[in-house]
């Protein structure tokens, strides 16, 4: 069989041969007495037809994220990416793995699941970048109780949207059902990225000097980290998700998905010597900022730089909550800290906001124990 015809267009989703089965349960009425006393898979609730009705139905929308390196779709035992090794003298992979927390109850309470996908594949790309490292794919798990064909799609839709803003390709996924593990209508997310980078350029914080300075990009609200405060606060505050904010309800506002900040990140390495990233997530700046901080330095962040969004604001008010708790818990409006020179300021600032990035020089690097700081 020539090279060709084994990177066909064959599609597959899962690396193992039992996903998207169904356990919607038999109709009862429709089964003889004989098939009713006898013991199969589907009478235990598992119906492999609707399965493999949802491969057909994602077929298009995991084909939407090939790219260099893609060889086969969804349907095997295992994802196949050939590594583009040519580009690179000392290849290194960087994987990452990460959830999107409670905030997948508040996408099952507005029955909103387009989106939610997106939020999975940012939480685990954007810790992938600050590395220095490119994308190259991208593998999913969903969990529920009873397979739903039009939820799984609507999830599994935003996975697909996420890697393809993130330049990834999506070559596999498990969906497991587990009758009495979920509540009915629940469901779980993980994820798992993995990118490269060049040995040499690999960025881990060690060229921070003193005098360099920190940019700060934009979230796009609370991304996914902190959902379980937020959720304390709507029972505190009986708010309900209708409720109006700005021109969106405040459900909307809170289920804004993670910006994925991959080609923006991607475009900068190119002409700019980054010497450190972060990626705001759970511990907030301060938390964050310092794990990629050198012995001996630390970053003072002005937190009076930036417009906090407003939903923050409105979280901080109906929760009465600490400005230390709030910068500790959750982004307040920066999603990704880039650590460049003085002199290179300017320029990535121009590179970044050619890209669609709000970008705000929040601080600058000095001589001291604490890692970070925020002002």
């Amino acid at each position: 069989m020539s090279k060709s015809e084994i990177a066909g267009p064959r599609l597959r989703y899962d690396t193992i041969n039992t996903s998207f089965i169904s356990t919607v349960p038999p109709d009862k009425h429709q089964m003889s007495s004989e098939e009713k006393s006898r013991l199969s898979y589907r009478s235990a609730g598992v119906n492999i037809d609707a399965g493999d009705n949802l491969v057909k139905r994602l077929k298009p929308l995991v084909s939407r994220t090939q790219r260099e390196g893609w060889i086969t779709g969804i349907g095997g035992f295992g994802g196949l990416f050939e590594l583009p090794v040519e580009r690179y003298q000392a290849p290194v992979l960087v994987s990452g793995t990460d959830g999107v927390g409670t905030k997948l109850k508040l996408a099952i309470e507005m029955d909103r699941h387009d989106t939610i996908g997106i939020d999975l594949v940012a939480m685990c790309v954007n810790d992938v970048i600050v590395c220095g490292a490119e994308p190259l794919y991208f593998l999913d798990y969903f969990a529920t109780s009873v397979l739903s064909e039009d939820l799984a799609e609507s999830v599994i839709s935003g996975i697909a949207r996420g890697c393809e803003i993130a330049g990834a390709a999506l070559i596999g996924g498990e969906t497991a059902e587990m009758p009495g593990m979920y509540h009915e209508g629940h469901y779980d997310l993980a994820g798992f990225c993995v990118g490269v980078v060049e040995k040499s350029k690999i960025i881990d914080g060690s060229k921070v000097r003193a005098g360099d300075h920190v940019l700060g990009l934009a979230s796009s609200g609370v991304h996914s980290n902190g959902y379980s405060l937020v959720h304390a606060v709507r029972e505190r505050s009986q708010a309900t998700l209708a409720d109006a904010f700005g021109q969106q309800t405040l459900g909307e506002s809170l289920l804004a998905p993670t910006r994925i900040y991959a080609s923006s990140i991607n475009r900068l390495l190119k002409d700019i010597p980054v010497k450190g990233m972060a990626h705001i997530t759970g511990g907030g700046l301060g938390g964050n900022v310092s794990r990629i901080m050198p012995q001996g330095l630390e970053a003072h962040i002005d937190s009076t730089a930036w417009q906090r969004p407003a939903i923050f604001d409105w979280i901080q008010t109906h929760g009465d909550i600490e400005e230390s708790e709030m910068l500790r818990t959750f982004n307040c409006g920066i999603g990704m800290v880039v650590i460049v020179a003085r002199d290179e300021v300017t320029n990535s600032r121009n590179l970044l906001e050619e890209t669609g990035e709000n970008v705000t020089v929040i601080g600058e690097v000095r001589h001291g124990p604490h890692g970070a700081i925020v002002e």
